[in-house]
């Protein structure tokens, strides 16, 4: 008998199918379907995805970040225009976006390319957000080094005594939209034959075929 738990851990996927019948015409309407059922279901933050970008050397980076907005346009989330992430995207703006589900068994990919949402939304979106995190906004220089605990402490004091009253929305914080080119849904079945059905847009049009697993 082996003794390496990585090795023997497996999972029977056997809670549901995923078929040409059931799923909608629109990519959009079926992720949010998807992301509305992981809701209902009691997943914690079934909005978290993995954001994917392009590194400095090409080489594939990646992160988890909270979706913000999904419709017809695309799908948004926010951070700091001067993080890696951001800095990524404004160099190649394309990203991958993955979700998953362990729960329900399922899985969402997205790709496409990003752009900037407009000022008005991102300041719409950061008058929202709870006073401690806008101040955070303005505190942490993300993904730069710092020296210690204290300097982000240090900031938040600062940030706290410069705006006792509104918080405004940092110049260098602000949302991103990933406008999709193909979503594939993947959903988990017996004996690891899964269901994977993609979506690829060409023309304004989406077409929808099946993958092998």
């Amino acid at each position: 008998m082996s003794d390496d738990p990585l090795r023997d851990a497996r999972l029977t996927y056997a809670r549901a199918s995923f078929d040409e019948a059931q799923a909608l015409a629109d990519p959009f309407d079926q992720l949010a379907a998807w992301l509305a059922q992981a809701r209902e279901s009691g997943i914690r933050e079934p909005n978290a995805m993995t954001v994917a970008t392009v590194g400095e050397t090409g080489a594939p980076d990646a992160r988890i970040v909270l979706l913000r907005g999904l419709d017809s346009r695309g799908l948004v989330f926010f951070t700091n225009y001067e993080s890696r992430k951001g800095r990524e995207l404004a160099r190649v703006p394309a990203a991958a976006l993955v979700f998953f589900w362990s729960e329900a068994e399922r899985q969402v990919r997205v790709e496409g390319s990003v752009e900037r949402l407009a000022a008005e939304a991102s300041d719409a979106y950061f008058a929202t957000r709870p006073r401690g995190h806008r101040l955070s906004a303005w505190a942490s220089p993300q993904s730069r080094t710092v020296t210690s605990r204290d300097e982000l402490d240090a900031a938040m004091a600062q940030y706290e005594a410069e705006f006792p009253g509104d918080v405004p929305r940092p110049p260098h914080w602000g949302g991103f939209r990933v406008v999709p080119v193909r979503f594939e849904f993947w959903q988990g079945r017996a004996n690891r034959v899964h269901d994977r059905l993609l979506y690829e847009q060409a023309d304004g049009t989406w077409s929808r075929s099946r993958l092998a697993p």
